[in-house]
C-alpha cells in the first residue's frame, strides 16, 4: 500500500504569512481577528472580520502577475511557494504528469466580481475588463499554480463551501495513495471579506454582530453568536513515503484515512441527527488503521455558530463513543483565525500536522461560558502539551458537506 506524507506547508492567514510567524502565534493564543478598516461598516452592521494584514505581494509576484491575480489566486500561490520552498525540492526528478494540484475555494472572486459589476452598471457591458472571467474563477488558484511549477498532472478545485480545502488535501491523498500521482500540492484559498459578501451573511443570520474582535469567536461557548467572516489560504505539499524518504525530506507526519460523505438534509443547517458528519470521521481512521480509544486531538470544524458547534459536538460522540469522546482533546482555531471558508480546511490540516510534530495542542480561545450542550474537553483553559499520534480534522460545509482528515505520527 502506498503510504502518504506532509513534506512541505505554507500559509498566509490573519494569524501570520509563513508557517513560522503562524505557529508562534497559535503557540501563543493570538486572536487574528480585528476592526474592518476596508470600507464603512455602519449600514452593513458587522465590524470585525479576520483580514490578512501583513501579505506584501511584491514578495512573491512581478508588478503584471499583481495586476492580473485576484487577491485569493495570490494567497494560494504564494503559499504554494513556501510549500514547495519548505519541502526542499522542485520535484523535478520525477514526471511532471505525476504531479498533480489540487486547490479548493468555496467563493471564487467575488471582490474582482463586486468592482467590475460596477463598472457594468456605471459604463456598460463593453468596459467590463477581459481579465474579469480568467480572474474571478475559482479554478484560477490551482491553475496559476500549476504555470509556476510545471506540475501536468491532476488540477482542479473542489467548491463544496466550508469544506472546500478539506475535500481538496482528501482527494491528493487519494490520488497519491491509489497510484495516480506521486505528488501533489493541496490546500484551499479564498478571500471575501467585503460589503458585498458581509451582508449576504448576515442577512442570513450567520455571523456575530459582536465588536469587540476578542470576544467575537467563541466555538463551542453558551454566548457564541455567529462565526467571523476571514480570508486566507493554507497549502501542503503532499508526497509518496517512499519517494520522500528516499530524497531524505524532512516529514511532518502521514495522512492516513480521509472520510467525506452529505447529510442530504438542509442548505445550512448541519443535520440535528449528526450521523453522516460521525461517519466522516469513522470512516478517516477507519481507513488509518485507528479505533476509536486511539485518537488523541480532534481540529473540530468549531464556528462559533449555535447549530454547528452543538451538531459537531453530538457528532464527535457518535463517531468515538461518549466515553472516548469524553477523553479526546478538541479544539477550533476558527477562535483565532475567524471561519476562511474554503481556506480554512487547509489551515487546520496544517495545525494537525504541527500539533503532532511539537508535541502541542493550542487552546480555544475566548471561551469564557459553558455550554451544557457542548460538554466535551475543548481546550478552553490553555494551551495542551501531550504526544499525538492520531489527529482529524474537520470540515462541515453548507449543503450538507462533510469531510474529516485522519494524520497520524509517522512510523518506520
Amino acid at each position: 500500500m502506498r503510504r502518504v506524507v506532509i513534506t512541505g506547508m505554507g500559509t498566509v492567514n490573519p494569524l501570520g504569512c509563513g508557517l513560522e510567524a503562524f505557529w508562534e502565534n497559535v503557540k501563543a493564543g493570538k486572536c487574528g481577528i480585528s476592526a474592518i478598516d476596508k470600507f464603512d461598516t455602519a449600514e452593513v452592521g458587522i465590524s470585525v472580520a479576520g483580514i490578512v494584514r501583513d501579505f506584501e505581494p511584491a514578495d512573491y509576484f512581478e508588478k503584471k502577475d499583481i495586476r492580473h491575480m485576484e487577491r485569493f489566486t495570490q494567497f494560494a500561490v504564494a503559499s504554494a511557494k513556501q510549500a514547495i520552498k519548505d519541502c526542499g525540492s522542485d520535484m523535478k526528478d520525477l514526471d511532471p504528469y505525476r504531479c498533480g494540484v489540487i486547490i479548493g475555494c468555496g467563493i471564487g472572486g467575488l471582490e474582482m466580481t463586486e468592482s467590475e459589476h460596477s463598472k457594468y452598471m456605471e459604463k456598460g457591458p463593453n468596459r467590463i475588463s477581459p481579465f474579469f472571467v480568467p480572474m474571478m474563477i475559482s479554478n484560477m488558484a490551482a491553475g496559476e499554480i500549476a504555470m509556476k511549477t510545471n506540475f501536468r498532472g491532476d488540477n482542479f478545485a473542489t467548491v463544496t463551501a466550508c469544506a472546500s480545502s478539506t475535500h481538496a488535501v482528501g482527494e491528493a491523498f487519494r490520488k497519491i495513495k491509489d497510484g495516480y500521482l506521486d505528488v501533489c500540492i493541496c490546500g484551499g484559498t479564498e478571500s471575501t471579506v467585503t460589503e458585498f459578501t458581509l451582508g449576504g451573511f448576515k442577512t442570513m443570520k450567520a455571523l456575530t454582530r459582536e465588536t469587540d474582535p476578542m470576544k467575537a469567536s467563541t466555538p463551542f461557548d453558551k454566548n457564541r453568536s455567529g462565526f467571523v467572516l476571514s480570508e486566507g489560504a493554507g497549502v501542503l505539499m503532499l508526497e509518496e513515503y517512499e519517494h520522500a524518504k528516499a530524497r531524505g525530506a524532512h516529514i511532518y507526519c502521514e495522512i492516513a484515512g480521509y472520510g467525506a460523505t452529505c447529510d442530504a438534509y438542509h442548505m445550512t443547517s448541519p443535520s440535528p441527527e449528526c450521523e453522516a458528519a460521525a461517519r466522516a470521521m469513522k470512516n478517516a481512521y477507519e481507513e488509518a488503521g485507528f479505533t476509536a480509544d486511539q485518537i488523541d486531538y480532534i481540529n473540530a470544524h468549531g464556528t462559533s455558530t449555535g447549530l454547528n458547534d452543538k451538531y459537531e459536538t453530538c457528532a464527535i460522540k457518535i463517531a468515538l463513543g461518549e466515553e472516548n469522546a469524553r477523553k479526546v482533546k478538541i479544539n477550533s482555531t476558527k477562535s483565532m483565525t475567524g471561519h476562511m471558508l474554503g481556506g480554512t480546511g487547509a489551515v487546520e490540516a496544517i495545525v494537525c500536522a504541527l500539533s503532532i510534530e511539537n508535541s502541542f495542542i493550542h487552546q480555544t480561545i475566548g471561551y469564557t461560558t459553558p455550554d451544557e450542550e457542548c460538554d466535551l474537553d475543548y481546550c478552553t483553559d490553555g494551551a495542551v502539551e501531550m504526544p499525538v499520534n492520531a489527529a482529524l480534522s474537520n470540515s462541515l460545509g453548507f449543503g450538507g458537506h462533510n469531510a474529516t482528515l485522519c494524520f497520524k505520527k509517522l512510523e518506520g
